[in-house]
């Protein structure tokens, strides 16, 4: 029996697209199913009793956004707010169902796409953020892009600080 190979069009290679954006002069990504939008930098109403990352909430037409700042949960040095700041607003799923939250980035850069092959598993030491963010590595003409996982940027004791915080101003609204 003879084993015949086919020729795969480069355009049904799997690929993915990611979302790459800049913190603290670093570029990271996300992927772009997981990105219902990007808005600009908007004043946020903090929220008491919360941990330092969560900056605040924000109304995205109606429906209330919690906002977290990656530099600070990182670990990263603050960046100031620019004219270039935005919020990428993420649906996560969790076990009680899809949250969505804001993230602050200093800048968006672009999507791109990446061959599912070419990522690389998380470095095992010498990157600035904790590898249990990281979903993969990626060079990209030239560069590194951390593609990160939006399930894990946080852990689940700071997801129910995200959730409780939801729950109060959904009440408050009621």
């Amino acid at each position: 029996m003879a084993i015949v190979e086919t020729h795969v069009p480069a355009s049904w290679k799997q690929t993915e697209q990611h979302l790459v954006f800049r913190l603290a002069g670093e570029e990271y990504g996300f992927s772009v199913l997981k990105i219902e939008e990007i808005v600009q930098w908007v004043e946020l109403t903090r929220v008491p009793r919360v941990p330092s990352f969560i900056l605040g909430v924000m109304n995205l037409r109606g429906k209330v956004v919690p906002v977290i700042d990656l530099h600070l949960r990182f670990g990263l040095p603050p960046s100031p707010v620019t004219e270039r700041t935005c919020v990428i607003v993420l649906q996560v799923q969790r076990e009680t169902g899809p949250l969505v939250i804001g993230v602050v980035a200093d800048d968006v850069m672009e999507v791109v796409d990446v061959p599912a092959e070419q990522i690389k598993p998380p470095p095992e030491f010498g990157a600035r953020v904790s590898t249990e963010f990281i979903a993969g590595i990626v060079q990209a003409e030239g560069r590194s892009i951390l593609l990160l996982d939006a399930e894990r940027v946080l852990d689940n004791r700071d997801w129910m600080f995200v959730e409780k915080v939801l729950e109060e101003k959904e009440q408050a609204h009621e």
